[in-house]
Order: structure tokens, then sequence, then C-alpha cells
């Protein structure tokens, strides 16, 4: 059996990667910086970012001091938010209105989110008049929207240009804008009136004119539209960037394919925390000081105490139940768990379905309805297979092997029920899915687990 090629590829990557970082770090200790700068010539920006975050603080800035400016800048927009802004506490005064002022106003818009307002009032104040102008107008949208992460650097032509004048046009803006590939032809109030595509552009005839060649028929998102619906409209269609347009319909921006990939990154982190009951604010967990960690995990580790306090209060009100037969109790932790078990599965791939709209069609009440089916079929199983453990295994009485099984299969049943209509009943109410339904599950599946197990004993057992 081979390996995969990409794999030990990416492992190679890593290496090299922890290899430059100790090289890089050895030649800082010991002052050589002229080795330490030859170390990251032949080193790409997005790695050299990496190496970077990986320093101690103390040298993170002498490292940074090795690039050239231009380096310095693509560098800069690859680092992690919290390495940026203690970057931007030690750089000098004009340091930090070289890089600023030099990055893409998306990038920008990005940094300025993360640091505190007066001193965004202070950079912004001082950038040169179009860079201002251009982040001012990202900030002007609110967070998380295509108006916010879209970059107003792209090419704008008019649809009587010939293919050579655009040729001659694209040379001369090429640096001016962030993509070329795509190109967006406006009318003279600014109107996104088509698109071409650089490879269109190439094979046609030089005399043809761009009226004659786009496509009028653009796919484009407004500057409201959530960067969810952004990133996936660019999976669905294929597209390396997509155009953002007004309320008036002007072209006012683009959003390329790298920043979606960070948004669904960025979006994916967020719900795997909230699956698990944390609080993500899209910070890098592991560069977070101790105390917001700790916040961060404390309010749902609270609401989980809560509800084990009310499960354990269920079972200290069946104490007649127990001390009649107390071999009940061992099989407590082997039916809530089982049943938070599946209902986490249920939640998952509900959760999960909504957030690519693979269960749009579908309507609620028919998923739940096919969890809830499923949760039967499992609950049997699952049941059969501990009746004869308790039985055979546990040399039980048959009657509470019996009891088990049966409560098995109800307490699956209604860990899936739940599980799959919670995700929709947050989702309701505008709360975020991933992140209120782990413990509310795990509440509706431990009490009432609880209590459907013992009032099955009891009416089997006739206790």
């Amino acid at each position: 059996m081979t390996d995969n090629p990409t794999s030990i590829q990416t492992g190679l990557r890593s290496e090299l990667w922890q290899l430059v970082r100790s090289q890089l770090q050895l030649l800082l200790e010991q002052g050589n910086l002229e080795g330490a700068k030859a170390l990251l010539i032949p080193v790409k920006p997005v790695d050299i970012a990496e190496v970077i975050e990986g320093l101690p603080e103390s040298m993170q800035v002498i490292a940074f001091r090795l690039l050239s400016k231009t380096e310095a800048i693509e560098v800069y927009e690859h680092l992690e938010a919290a390495t940026q802004q203690a970057l931007l506490q030690k750089f000098k005064h004009q340091e930090v209105l070289d890089v600023v002022d030099k990055m893409s106003p998306d990038d920008r818009a990005r940094l300025f989110d993360e640091l505190p307002a007066k001193i965004v009032r202070r950079l912004l104040a001082q950038l040169s008049p179009h860079e201002r102008q251009a982040t001012a107008l990202l900030l002007g949208y609110e967070e998380a929207t295509a108006g916010r992460i879209m970059t107003p650097e792209y090419i704008s032509l008019k649809e009587s240009l010939t293919v050579t004048q655009t040729l001659e046009r694209i040379r001369s803006l090429a640096n001016a804008s962030e993509v070329i590939y795509y190109l967006y032809v406006t009318d003279n109030s600014r109107h996104l009136a088509g698109i071409v595509s650089l490879r269109d552009l190439v094979i046609s005839s030089p005399d043809k004119t761009l009226g004659e060649i786009m496509t009028r028929d653009v796919i484009c998102l407004h500057t409201d539209t959530d960067q969810e619906e952004v990133a996936r409209t660019i999976q669905r269609y294929d597209l390396l960037a997509v155009p953002v347009v007004d309320r008036e319909q002007r072209l006012v921006g683009i959003v390329t394919v790298d920043d979606v990939i960070d948004i669904l990154q960025q979006e994916a982190t967020e719900d795997i925390y909230a699956l698990g009951g944390l609080q993500s604010d899209g910070d890098n967990y592991f560069q977070t000081n101790l105390v917001t960690v700790v916040r961060k995990r404390v309010v749902w580790l609270l609401v989980l105490l809560f509800t084990n306090t009310v499960t354990g209060s269920i079972i200290k009100s069946q104490e007649s139940v127990i001390a009649k037969m107390a071999i009940l109790t061992a099989f407590i932790p082997l039916l809530t768990g089982t049943g938070g078990n599946v209902g986490a599965q249920s939640s998952t791939v509900i959760i999960r379905g909504l957030n690519t709209d693979e269960i749009k069609d579908l309507g609620s009440a028919k998923v739940i309805f096919r969890e809830g089916m499923a949760g039967i079929l499992l609950g049997v199983i699952l049941g059969f297979l501990a009746m004869l453990w308790a039985y055979f295994i546990l040399k039980t009485n048959p009657f509470v092997a019996f009891s088990v099984g049966i409560s098995l299969v109800a307490i699956a049943f209604l860990a899936s029920v739940a599980g799959s209509s919670l995700p929709f009943l947050f989702r309701t109410f505008g709360l975020d899915p991933a992140l209120m339904s782990a413990p509310f599950i795990t509440t509706a599946v431990d009490v009432l687990g609880v209590l459907i197990y013992f009032t099955v004993a009891r009416t089997i057992l006739r206790l």
C-alpha cells in the first residue's frame, strides 16, 4: 500500500518549516542578521509568516525587519491577527504606516476590525487619500458581509473598447488590481453590464469590442450578502472572483477565491468549536491568553453542570426503586451516554446540512421524521445488544435486562428527534444551531432519558 503523495509532500513542507524556524531562531540568538536574512530569501511569504509566528515574541519583530518592504507587506497579510497586533505595538510609527498603507484594502479592513478604535482612527487619518477612501468604504459595511470582505481593486472597462485597447489598458492597470483574470464591463454610471474572462479576451480577434465578446448574464452579489453565501456562490459556480454591487447595481468591488478559502476555514472552525460548546470570535485559540480561554469554555460547562444536578435530583427521587433493585443504577451511564452519542450524530448531520443547504428542499418535518426512524432502528440494534450483555455477561434479572433494552430504544428515538429538531428551532429564532444544540441535547437526553428508564423499569418490574 503506497502513501498519499499529497500527505507526504505536506509532511515534508512541515518539516522544512520547522527546520527553517529553528535555524532562524539560532541565527537571531547569535546575532547573525545577515545569515538570517539570507535564510529567508528562498522562502515564500506565506511560509515566512508561519515561521515568524513560531518564533518567541521578542524575535518576531527582528525577523520581520529583515524583510524587504514589498515582501514585508505580503508576509504581514498572512500573519494571524494576534501577531499582527503584537508587531504593530513594537514598530516605529513610520514603519506602521509603510506596512498598513501598502496592504490590500480588504486585508487592511480585516486588520482594523481587530485593533482598538483609537488606533484605527489614527492610522486611517494618516493613510494616503486613495487608500483611506478605499478602507473607509469597506469599514462602512456590516461585518461578515460581502461589502466588508470585498476589495475595491479591480479592472473596470467600457464595452466600446477593442481587444487590443483592452490589453493595453490591462498592462497599465495590472499593478493596481488584485486580479486580472476577470474584467468587468460597466456603463458611464458604473452599472455592471457584463464580464470578460482573460481567456476569452486572448483568443478573440484584436478588432472585436468588449460588447461583442462579454457575458451579459453575470453572477453578482450585493454588499449586504452574508459572507457564507458569498463562499457558497463562488464554490457552486467554480468562480475565481465574484463582483459585488450596491443597491443601484453599481459595481463597488470583488470578492476573490483566496478570501473565500479564509472564510470557509473560519466558519468551519467556529462550527467545530460551537459543537464542543466553545464560543469563538475568530482568534487563534492557542494564541489566546488563559483567562480568555477559560471565559470561552466556562459558559456551557456551567449549563451542563446545572443539567447534571437536575439528573442527580431525578435519580435521588427514585430512591425507593433503587433500594429494591440497586442494579438499575449500573446502566444509567450506558443509557445516557449512548443517547448523547446518538443525539450528537443527528445534530451534527443536520447542522452540516443546514450550512451546505443540502436539506433545504426536504423540509424540516421530513428530515426530523427520517432521523426519528433512524433513531428507532439504532435503538433496536443497540438495545438488543445491551439486553444480551446485561443478561448473559452481568447475570442480571431478565426483566432488568429487558428494561434496559426497551429504555435504550426510547432514548435513542428521543435523542434523534431532539438532535434533529433543535437545530431547526434555534435557526428559526436567529440563534447559532451549532453553539446552542449541544448543551440542550445533553439536557434532554440526560433528564428525560433517566425518567424514561426508571418509568420503564417500574412498569416492567412492578416496583
